[in-house]
């Protein structure tokens, strides 16, 4: 996964998925943010989704735009659903896993009821 610029990361951290504001997990942290470039004072942000049929779409992506063009150094941005790449669960910070209570493959935990604990602290 490319990395996203500090700065970003930082402005979109109060950015929310609809389906995920009730828990405070950020577009960011939903792992939705694929990719930020700036040249020249225009930005150009990728994003993915969880759904194709996500009925919020416009609403985020409206929001990521608003955010990035209110950053220092930035005029106008652009921001696309892209559809070469699937959302998985992979793309989650650990904090939105552990939110979402997306658990590993019980294969992946070699002590699974240590892990569930853990988990569920």
């Amino acid at each position: 996964m490319p990395d996203i610029p500090q700065w970003a990361s930082q402005a979109l951290s109060e950015v929310y998925d609809p389906c995920c504001r009730e828990k405070g997990i950020s577009v960011v942290e939903m792992g939705l943010v694929r990719s930020v470039e700036v040249d020249e004072g225009r930005a150009r942000v990728e994003l993915l989704l969880t759904s194709g049929w996500c009925p919020f779409a416009t609403r985020v992506l409206t929001e990521v735009r608003d955010r990035i063009e209110e950053q220092p150094g930035i005029r106008e941005a652009e921001v696309e659903v892209v559809w070469d790449e699937a959302w998985t669960v992979d793309r989650l910070s650990p904090r939105a896993a552990r939110l979402l209570r997306f658990l590993p493959a019980p294969a992946q935990v070699p002590d699974k009821e240590a892990y569930i604990r853990r988990e569920l602290r």
